[in-house]
Order: C-alpha cells, then structure tokens, then sequence
C-alpha cells in the first residue's frame, strides 16, 4: 500500500485548491484510490485567501475534492476536523469549530461519501485524558527542552509525533467503523 500525504500546513479547503495543489492530486489520482479530504480549521481563518463560511463556500469546495477523485474513479472520503485542546476553567472541552464540522457531516450525507467523525473521536480521546493529560498529544515543550524553541512551547492546536499516532490510530478506527475496503490492509 502506498500513502501520499498531500497535506500542506496552514491551508484551507479554499487556499489549496487556489494553490493548484488539488489539480496535482487530480493529475496522479486513480481508480481504485482513496482521497481523505479534511479541512476546517484553517476555513475559520478570516484572511480572505482561507476563509470559508460553513454554510456556503466551505462545502463547495469541499465539493470539488469529491468531484475531482469520482472523476477518476477514487474514492473520496470526508473527515471532521480535530478537535483543539481548549478546556474552560471547568475543566470542561470547548467546541473549537463552530458550525464546521455539521457543515462536513451535512455534506457527507447529501453528497453519500463515507464519513469519518474525527471531531468527535478526538473530542472524546481529549475529554478521557483531561486538560492536564491531553498536554502529552500536544506541542507542548518546557523552557530549554528543545533548541528550536528555547523559551518552551505553549501549542494547543498541532500534534506531537505521540498524538498525530493517536490521531491517525483514530483515523484507522473511522475507516473500519465506515466499512472501507481498506479497512482490510489496517495495521493499527
């Protein structure tokens, strides 16, 4: 089995496809292939170059991922997006993307494309581990523990190798759960 990640760091569903990066994928993409489509955080973004709105623009280009691998005859898939690591003083996790993950739930149904419930997944594995453990999935770093960030690192969105693990563990468990083919070449 072969996996490209195609993933590019702070883009968007809208931001990706105006870099051309979804027609590179349209040009290598076969039959037989699967596409993880998995936006959102960064569709909240108000610069004009990300944002979407969950109502409109974010499912439309959303939409053009499902186009583009059914035109070759691959199979899209939708995820929700992870959840960020924000607890209240409660101890309590917040939503940290308001109407995007219905927006993608919504069009999995309409558009009838296996869906991945990635936000509740993690949701679920952040409140099991509680504001204090869930540091550990996290970039999370003591003053002098790492060269590159000498004053420590304070990050609440971006996984550590231990938690993109759990995440993708996460993933594997949604494929199953969505009754994938692939389901049968997991390792995890």
């Amino acid at each position: 089995m072969v996996i490209r990640n195609e993933a590019h760091g702070g883009r968007s569903s809208k931001s990706f496809i105006d870099e051309g990066r979804l027609d590179r994928i349209a040009e290598t993409i076969a039959a037989g292939d699967y596409l993880f489509i998995q936006f959102g955080h960064n569709d909240e973004k108000t610069d004009e170059a990300r944002h979407t709105t969950p109502d409109g623009t974010y499912p439309h280009y959303l939409r053009r991922y499902v186009e583009a691998a059914r035109s070759r005859g691959a199979v899209p898939v939708l995820l929700s997006p992870v959840e960020c690591r924000s607890f209240d003083v409660d101890g309590k996790l917040v939503h940290t993307h308001g109407d995007y993950p219905d927006a993608v739930r919504r069009l999995a149904r309409e558009a009838n494309v296996p869906f991945i419930e990635l936000c509740g997944k993690s949701r679920a594995l952040l409140e099991a581990l509680g504001s204090e453990a869930s540091k550990r999935l996290f970039c999370w770093l003591e003053p002098g523990e790492e060269p590159n960030y000498p004053e420590g690192l304070r990050d609440n969105t971006h996984f550590n190798e231990y938690g993109a693990s759990e995440m993708a563990r996460l993933v594997a468990e949604g494929i199953r759960e969505a009754g994938l083919p692939l389901a049968e070449r997991l390792l995890v």
